[in-house]
């Protein structure tokens, strides 16, 4: 029954035109979802979803914090508690990531992941720490550089590159590929643009962009058509509805408040 973050990621990417600059999104959004679960025939609410963007000033330039976390409600802790951090600090302008930190607490397993980019070289120098009793530290670390093409994110900068892309100008039913760098891999993704609908949300009725999405050499998703996101139609393309289904099972994900939005 483990909900991981990595779901709301792979379901959000659409790579019709990279070249966009930022036009939706600014520090002090915030985005809240619900994440249920498939229980027995039943979708149970089971943690709470935060997307965050805040400013960041450093010596040389102003970046974007991005923040995901996700957290299991207090009831399920007991049961499988999960604290979850995925973050990026990108441009604000064409959300190139500079640093990449995934921190993992699920059900007593522990992961940490770091990715500093050097973009004029197309390599990243990972780092990978996880428990174990072998080492006098409790942990053990791996420390690798990774070969990685032009456009390639990590998949929290990836989640809010999409929402700069003018996806308007795509017809339905077109479809595309994007890479995501993920456990030091370089995964494929393909979408497709099945419609546009209007669907009822937390923030009232709203016309989305309906995409199907699948994953090449990965058990992250499973079936066809069976993972379905919704971005709304206009200048924020928020998340606002997703339905996925994983090796583990299936679940929903839906936007319970927005705020600090750009337009």
């Amino acid at each position: 029954m483990k909900f991981k973050l990595t779901i709301l990621v792979t379901l959000i990417a659409l790579t019709f035109s990279f070249g966009q600059d930022n036009n939706a999104f600014k520090s002090g959004e915030k985005l809240v979802f619900s994440a249920s679960y498939n229980m027995s025939g039943i979708l149970t609410d089971i943690a709470e979803v935060k997307m965050e963007a805040n400013e960041m000033k450093t010596s040389a330039s102003t970046l974007l914090h991005l923040k995901c976390t996700a957290t299991t409600y207090s009831n399920f802790d007991s049961f499988f508690k999960i604290r979850d951090l995925y973050e990026s600090y990108v441009s604000p302008r064409t959300v190139t990531p500079y640093l990449y930190n995934r921190e993992i607490n699920e059900g007593g397993y522990y992961k940490y992941v770091k990715y500093k980019y050097n973009h004029k070289a197309n390599l990243v120098e990972s780092l990978i720490r996880k428990k174990s009793k072998n080492f006098a530290s409790g942990f053990w670390d791996r420390n690798e550089k990774v070969k990685i093409n032009n456009g390639t994110r990590d998949i929290v900068a990836t989640i809010y590159k999409i929402r700069t892309l003018d996806i308007k100008k795509a017809p339905i039913g077109a479809s595309d590929t994007f890479t995501v760098l993920f456990d030091n891999k370089l995964t494929k993704f393909s979408f497709k643009l099945l419609a546009k609908e209007t669907i009822n949300t937390a923030l009232g009725k709203k016309e989305c962009y309906k995409l199907a999405i699948g994953a090449a050499g990965t058990n992250v998703l499973k079936g066809n058509n069976s993972n379905i996101l919704w971005l709304t139609a206009d200048e924020n393309k928020i998340p606002v509805y997703a339905k996925f289904k994983v090796a583990v099972g299936s679940g929903e994900l839906k936007i319970k408040s927005a705020t600090g939005l750009k337009n």
